[in-house]
């Protein structure tokens, strides 16, 4: 009786699920291409609010232009998009599964994945050393996103920018004293560097820095000497 009733119920599931995918390929065949690229953008933002001028940054990063806003708006409007307050948007999780499907049917996928990440990497420079409150706040929404580039999009990283994104997140933990978040992504930074350029790079020698300027605010003397 019970694995009749669990086979019922992943049947139902099933079924479901094909009609989300049905009623999704629906309303994507309904959009015009400037919506559809808008759309495949937005897949690349990690699963939380996202502010619309990291999606204008993206977008100028990507070297194409259209109506942003026009086309916002028709997303929001097939639900395709959540609006949660003034200029700071949503996709959900199934949706966004979806639509990352069709970004890697477009032939512009790598262009969009290298100016998403050039707009993360921009938000990372801007993070100082030591930021202040108001610095840290209007952060705050952009962490998600940049943790995203760093951890899902490092391949479209060029070699300048390779690991700005992993020092944006450290400092951004570092600067509230929070050294135990910070202390994986100077970590990260290090690896990263270390598996595109070998041992023998200034970006590793910028990693082995950061990371000793971090135990030595922990009082780690010992462990920040070698590097």
């Amino acid at each position: 009786m019970l694995a009749d009733i669990l086979a019922q119920l992943q049947k139902q599931a099933s079924a479901r699920e094909s009609g989300v995918a049905a009623a999704f390929e629906l309303n994507w065949q309904s959009l015009e291409p400037e919506a559809q690229k808008l759309a495949c953008l937005l897949s690349l933002f990690a699963l939380a609010p996202i502010p619309w001028s990291l999606v204008e940054s993206a977008a100028s990063y990507s070297h194409w232009e259209l109506d942003l806003k026009a086309n916002c708006t028709i997303l929001v409007e097939r639900y395709l998009l959540q609006e949660l307050a003034e200029d700071t948007y949503q996709v959900h999780e199934r949706i966004r599964e979806l639509l990352q499907q069709k970004l890697e049917e477009l032939a512009e996928a790598d262009e969009l994945k290298r100016g998403y990440c050039q707009a993360m990497v921009a938000v990372a420079e801007d993070i100082p050393q030591t930021p202040t409150l108001i610095e840290i706040t209007q952060a705050t929404l952009a962490i998600p996103h940049l943790a995203e580039t760093a951890t899902v999009y490092q391949a479209w990283l060029s070699d300048d920018d390779l690991i700005w994104p992993f020092v944006g997140l450290a400092r951004f933990y570092e600067g509230q004293g929070a050294y135990v978040q910070a202390l994986p992504w100077y970590e990260e930074s290090l690896s990263a560097a270390k598996k595109r350029f070998g041992d023998e790079h200034p970006s590793v020698a910028t990693s082995l820095n950061n990371l000793a300027l971090l135990y030595n605010s922990q009082g780690r003397y010992s462990d920040a000497e070698p590097l």
